[in-house]
């Protein structure tokens, strides 16, 4: 999947095959359906030669008992079909769902480049649900095909002209259909593309809306989602156009074929080639067969949205991973020790740093981009352009990146909380209880933030726990690192919304909970850097200093201008 990844058609065929059980089984019961609805007709004929032509009373009970069979049976497989393609379609949409979530959440990364996460919400919900469709509208083909055939067949023992007819004119009328629908399926795709970058730009609206009230952006931001929004109705009405414009066409084609098949036979009728019972029966098919041909219809449009929205499905699946894949598994147990050898990459220009078992070390990266890259390389999110990172003496270039990510872990600035209570934010799907994860609280102060709360930690938050206050997001964002106890612990600006007698009691103890661990702190808090063994000091993405805080603070005015400012 990440590697040489699946195409569009790759994914319809994948869904379409994960459900091929169910597939045919609608399938059979659809042509049963189609089947019995095509004998309605022939029964109304045989009905008006075999008993309203000759008055007989017990061919006409007889005839009408074969009918109300026939309506039975095809009501009875039209329902049971109906269920099965609908649980068919479902669980093909929640088959790609969980590829795309495999994908997106896979360690070596890579399928979120340049997609905002709302246009990843859209591609698993809509794009998913169009493939599931597709699935879905399988058997509805096979039925119409059945249908066109036992027509074709019946007609063809009522009149040779009547059945070579519909032989010779339904393939010319289906390569047009699949001509027009050409058209619809660009738009369908312009159409969804629109869709999720309007839902990705909403999303990102909506997290940031306290910072746009803040400082008084809304005007612009919703200036940006008017623009965003407009391109997608255009986009919308565009693929609307083009879906009518889709059923208007093959509606005329269709009817004026089925006005054909009733001509030819009402002619047949008059010159005495068949019965009054076969022109009804004739006629009869001719009207049917607008059922086949409307199924046909939607299949053909539910193929051409399925396909786009297929090919968007496709590129995520097979997007470049972040960082190749690696076989070796860090050295057990975890020394920590972590050692930086010319690394550039982004904003870091030759990084060289020694980080020894159990150091409590903070950074202080005068560029936040410098800042955010050494968090990429250290949790290899990213791989160094050039040098390398080494945790006890293995390039992390060389191990897989789940095994690093178990070793190290990065918590990033910008950590999310998720809509459970603090318990479940805070032990992140281990099953430790409130004894296993009181120091993590008392250490980050979290549990100042339980008790405030109406049910402590078993309290529900809202979605990225917009209850709380930035300060207490945090303060529970650094109680779920400190509970996983990795032996290496990365933490970007974990205190920049606390309050500074909150934040001196959490960096003092932060340093006791992790003794013996080793512990970065990327950060310009003076409150934590005071607690730390060594500061780091990166200007221009190099090594500029390196002390312990007070030191830098009495002799680097660059280092003071960084963290008293």
């Amino acid at each position: 999947m990440l590697d040489g990844g699946p195409t569009g058609g790759h994914v319809l065929r994948r869904a379409i095959g994960s459900q091929r059980r169910r597939l045919a089984g609608a399938s059979l019961l659809g042509m049963t359906h189609q089947a019995c609805e095509a004998m309605v007709p022939v029964v109304i004929g045989v009905i008006i030669d075999e008993a309203v032509a000759t008055g007989s009373s017990g061919a006409l009970l007889r005839w009408l008992v074969v009918l109300a069979v026939l309506f039975f049976v095809l009501s009875t497989c039209y329902r049971t079909a109906a269920r099965i393609t609908d649980g068919a379609s479902e669980h093909a949409a929640h088959r790609i769902r969980l590829e795309l979530g495999a994908r997106v959440l896979h360690p070596r990364g890579g399928a979120d480049a340049g997609r905002l996460p709302g246009a990843l919400t859209a591609i698993a919900t809509g794009d998913a649900k169009r493939v599931g469709a597709v699935a879905s509208a399988l058997p509805y083909a096979m039925s119409a095909v059945a249908g066109l055939a036992i027509s074709a067949v019946t007609l063809l023992r009522i009149s040779v002209p009547l059945g070579l007819l519909i032989l010779l004119g339904v393939p010319p009328l289906l390569w047009l259909g699949h001509r027009i629908s050409r058209p619809l399926e660009r738009r369908s795709e312009a159409e969804q593309e629109h869709a999720a970058h309007a839902s990705g730009v909403a999303a990102d609206l909506v997290a940031g809306l306290r910072v746009l009230k803040g400082i008084g952006a809304e005007p612009a931001a919703v200036s940006r989602y008017r623009r965003t929004s407009q391109d997608s109705l255009s986009a919308a009405l565009r693929a609307a156009r083009s879906r009518a414009w889709h059923a208007g066409a093959v509606l005329c084609l269709t009817g004026i074929f089925i006005a054909v098949i009733g001509l030819v036979g009402a002619h047949l009728a008059i010159r005495g080639s068949i019965s009054v019972g076969d022109l009804v029966a004739a006629v009869g098919l001719a009207q049917f067969l607008l059922g086949p041909f409307q199924l046909l219809t939607y299949v053909s449009a539910e193929f051409a949205q399925g396909r786009a929205s297929a090919g968007r499905i496709a590129e995520v699946l097979a997007s470049p991973p972040a960082v190749p894949e690696g076989s070796d598994t860090p050295a057990h147990p975890v020394a920590g020790r972590l050692r930086l050898r010319g690394v550039t990459h982004g904003a870091l220009r030759g990084v060289d740093l020694d980080i020894a078992r159990g150091d409590f070390v903070g950074v202080v990266a005068k560029d936040p981009a410098a800042a955010t890259d050494l968090l990429l390389c250290l949790g290899r999110e990213r791989d160094p352009d050039e040098g390398a990172v080494e945790l006890d003496g293995v390039s992390l270039a060389s191990l897989d990146p789940d095994a690093v990510r178990g070793a190290i872990l990065v918590a990033h600035h910008d950590a999310d909380l998720f809509e459970s209570t603090l318990l479940d934010n805070v032990r992140a799907g281990t099953d430790s209880d409130t004894a296993d994860i009181e120091p993590a609280l008392k250490a980050s102060a979290a549990d100042d933030v339980a008790r405030a709360l109406p049910e402590g930690v078993d309290t529900m938050l809202t979605e990225r726990g917009r209850s709380l206050s930035g300060g207490q997001r945090q303060r529970v964002a650094l109680a779920r690192a400190l509970a996983a106890d990795p032996p290496v612990l990365v933490v970007h600006d974990p205190t920049t919304a606390v309050d500074t007698v909150t934040e001196s009691r959490i960096a003092a103890r932060l340093k006791e909970l992790r003794r013996d661990r080793t512990t970065v702190l990327v950060t310009t808090s003076p409150a934590l850097l005071a607690v730390t063994d060594r500061v780091v000091v990166l200007d221009d993405g190099a090594v500029t200093a390196d002390g312990r805080h007070p030191d830098l603070v009495a002799t680097d005015e660059a280092y003071r201008s960084v963290v008293l400012a």
